[in-house]
């Protein structure tokens, strides 16, 4: 990590827990998520050794979690006036964008990874297939990643964090929505777009993305649609700061 990127880094991953919030997004989390596992994906009544039932459910949690977590990257640096500060230093906007973004990033792995006593009921209860959980995760944070990128660009655009959260959660939303069959099927019958411009559409989705991760498959192609988004999304990021 860069030596100017690690100061901001630190600065706004230790910013996090200097205030119960992060705390209470921790435990809201895991709540939200082990209990749509349990109550949602019938994790018991699925007889099935695996934590499928828990990764279904993420893109749909992220939607409001991964905003909530990233909607003060950049807004509240300029509601409170502190980025005309951070830009004095001797840091550039990239590198002040990368060690926010990177700082976020982290903190929601390890929201992520606070869910793995999950993983070891899973292995005490049966016998599951490693390598498709740890693909899970890999999936999942990778995910995390693309919907922070969306976050933290529309953080950029405003100094209010209610704004920034629901212009977020729409983004996300959509972004969802679109590999949603219904949604793919509305495009195909109802406005009889033609079929190749609706995978187009679809492949923009985060959800056949990640799907794949679930069931175990690594696939290239699907990291970099991951990376590539939120690289898109920070490069807008940068362009936004700087002018």
């Amino acid at each position: 990590m860069s030596s100017q990127i690690s100061p901001v880094f630190k600065r706004e991953f230790l910013g996090y827990f200097r205030s119960p919030v992060a705390y209470v997004f921790l435990i809201v989390f895991l709540m939200a998520s082990v209990g749509c596992a349990f109550f949602l994906g019938s994790f018991f009544s699925a007889n099935s050794a695996s934590l499928e039932g828990y990764f279904t459910f993420l893109p749909w949690l992220f939607i409001a979690f991964v905003p909530a977590a990233g909607m003060r990257l950049w807004s509240e640096e300029k509601r409170s006036g502190t980025i005309e500060l951070l830009f004095t230093l001797p840091v550039s906007t990239l590198e002040a964008v990368l060690g926010k973004f990177l700082a976020a990033w982290a903190f929601l792995c390890l929201a992520l990874l606070l869910s793995f006593p999950m993983a070891l009921t899973v292995a005490y209860l049966g016998s599951p297939d490693w390598g498709v959980i740890a693909s899970g995760y890999l999936g999942s944070m990778l995910m995390a990643g693309a919907y922070l990128g969306v976050c933290s660009l529309t953080s950029a655009f405003t100094k209010n964090q209610v704004i920034s959260f629901v212009i977020s959660v729409f983004v996300c939303f959509v972004l969802v929505l679109l590999g949603w069959s219904v949604f793919t099927d509305f495009l195909g019958g109802y406005l009889a777009l033609p079929a190749w411009l609706v995978d187009v559409v679809s492949n923009f989705s985060f959800k056949p993305h990640f799907d794949a991760f679930i069931k175990g498959i690594i696939d290239p192609k699907d990291i970099v649609f991951f990376l590539s988004l939120a690289g898109f999304c920070l490069f807008l990021n940068v362009l936004v700061l700087e002018s």
